[in-house]
């Protein structure tokens, strides 16, 4: 009888509803897990005849599932703090390599392998973009991506310092007053300069430069790098030199580095004197340089942008590299491969990859992990109703076996 098969059809679309539905609660706490509905279609007709009116007359033969699209809406986003984990708040998936298979991930639980490279919860790579000397490759094309926490910062040598200072109006001739600066040589070691202000009258100062001896490879009293005078008007501004003091030279340093060449700003961007002489104790109110020592990576945090910006020991900051995103024309096309992880179709159309924030492709979120987006309510209701409908298809089973027997007990 036609009406068994149609009421297996619907047993069958009935359990394959269940599967779905057991398989997105069985996710509940997968990392961005996408949940799924099963979309009922009707099958084809048998067309027995015709009304008066000439209307076909047809008998269904039941249902099937016609499809089964993901539900791609953002996910709960959660702190961690775990500096591995990144969410993407917005559309667009991780892209990785596993195996030599690109792949596509919206779980963001990253992690660092024995060689310093990130990868994701399943092993597989992430790709993204290099960074050389703290600046990002645009051009280059996406690999993997490194976080050694042997990683150095290269020193920088000292261009320019500043010091802020006061001299005392009242101090006698011949008074002085010194104070130290810290810079640093092309090879990241440090030197202590002296510099000492001697009055020679009012207004009217010397200043000289020193370093220690053993720094330049003699003995001795420190030797003079620089020396020069400065003068101040009666409301204790500077007025001369007029402008920063250029090409202090440091050379012949003792452990090999270039010669230390760097300016003295007397002023700052708008023109304002840096040092005055006021009726106040002589005092050093703040020193700034440039320079700074190597530095070994010490921490790291991931921007919106996708750009992995490292900390380092010496203070200073610089990208490591940069997580890409891959957005698509259509990504209900995308097949899910388990593990977290999406394939690319014809479906789905190749991916468009580019950095986070551009491209109608979403930010991340450093430190968090975006949760699975199946709503646990929803579930159970479309659970009673997946149940109810197999209870029905089956009573309408054991009603025609019942139509059946009775059927064949009319010969007896």
């Amino acid at each position: 009888m036609g009406s068994f098969s149609t009421s297996l059809a619907g047993l069958q679309a009935d359990s394959q509803d269940l599967s779905v539905i057991s398989n997105n609660l069985a996710n509940l706490n997968t990392v961005a897990y996408k949940g799924a509905t099963a979309a009922f279609q009707d099958l084809f007709y048998q067309q027995i005849g015709s009304s008066g009116d000439g209307n076909p007359i047809q008998l269904g033969v039941g249902t099937q599932i016609g499809s089964i699209p993901a539900d791609f809406t953002q996910g709960t986003i959660q702190s961690t703090g775990v500096p591995t984990d990144v969410a993407i708040e917005g559309n667009g998936f991780f892209v990785a390599d596993d195996n030599g298979s690109q792949v596509y991930l919206r779980a963001g639980n990253f992690s660092i392998n024995s060689n310093g490279t990130l990868e994701s919860s399943n092993g597989a790579t992430i790709l993204g973009l290099p960074a050389v000397n703290g600046a990002i490759n645009t051009n280059a094309t996406p690999g993997p991506l490194t976080i050694s926490q042997g990683q150095i910062n290269p020193p920088n040598a000292t261009t320019t310092a500043q010091l802020s200072l006061n001299l005392d109006s009242g101090t006698a001739a011949a008074g002085t007053f010194s104070t130290p600066l810290t810079v640093y040589d092309s090879l990241g070691a440090a030197h202590v300069l002296t510099f000492t202000f001697t009055n020679t009258g009012p207004g009217a100062w010397n200043y000289s430069i020193t370093i220690p001896a053993a720094d330049v490879g003699q003995t001795g009293n420190p030797v003079t790098v620089k020396t020069g005078t400065l003068t101040f008007n009666g409301s204790g501004q500077l007025t001369a030199p007029t402008g920063n003091v250029t090409g202090i030279n440091v050379a012949g340093l003792a452990d090999g580095a270039n010669t230390l060449t760097f300016n003295w700003d007397l002023y700052d961007a708008n023109g304002n004197g840096l040092l005055t002489q006021e009726a106040a104790a002589s005092s050093t109110s703040s020193t700034q340089q440039d320079g700074y020592p190597s530095g070994s990576l010490s921490s790291y945090t991931i921007n919106s942008d996708g750009t992995i910006e490292g900390t380092f020991s010496n203070g200073q900051t610089q990208a490591l590299g940069q997580i890409l995103l891959a957005n698509f024309p259509n990504e209900e096309g995308l097949v899910r491969n388990g593990k977290n992880e999406f394939l690319s179709s014809l479906a789905s159309g190749a991916p468009i990859i580019g950095a986070p924030g551009t491209g109608g492709r979403g930010t991340l979120s450093g430190g968090s992990l975006e949760q699975s987006n199946v709503d646990i309510s929803t579930q159970f209701a479309q659970l009673i109703l997946a149940q109810s409908g197999y209870e029905a298809n089956a009573k309408v089973v054991t009603t025609l076996d019942t139509v059946t027997q009775a059927t064949i007990n009319l010969i007896q």
